[in-house]
């Protein structure tokens, strides 16, 4: 129950996140953490290719926060 529960708020938190980016670039910054907590649901949960996926989004995220202004 408890890792159900950390799972969505971390997906919660990833997406409001995302779609908040537009506000600043602190916003990506803070998906990319959304993406890492996601991932460490994906890989709790059993769920390794959902861990795979976001820790790929995590790097993306990142990537995006650092080439931004």
């Amino acid at each position: 129950m408890s890792v159900t529960l950390f799972g969505v708020l971390a997906v919660s938190f990833m997406m409001l996140m995302y779609a908040l980016e537009s506000k600043g670039r602190h916003f990506i910054a803070l998906f990319a953490l959304g993406c890492v907590l996601s991932s460490t649901y994906g890989f709790l949960s059993g769920a390794w290719p959902f861990g795979v996926v976001e820790a790929i989004w995590t790097l993306v995220a990142l990537q995006r926060w650092r080439s931004s202004s």
